[in-house]
């Protein structure tokens, strides 16, 4: 079974390239570009691990962590 992660990252394109490393080494990785999304997402589904953006917009980093 892959480990599943939880990636929130507001640059698609590092966001992208860190979703593709992942899943190259066997991870199965969610990508959000806004803290909101992630959050709903967290709700809706279970992740072993979460990567999250400090610097955002509408929600950042830190309020994710602290709402999860």
């Amino acid at each position: 079974m892959n480990n599943k992660i939880l990636l929130a990252e507001d640059d698609s394109n590092l966001g992208t390239l860190l979703r593709n490393y992942l899943d190259a080494k066997d991870y199965e990785t969610s990508l959000f570009l806004t803290g909101r999304s992630a959050l709903e997402a967290f709700s809706a589904g279970a992740f072993d691990l979460c990567i999250l953006d400090i610097m955002m917009p509408e929600m950042d980093g830190l309020a994710l962590a602290q709402a999860f």
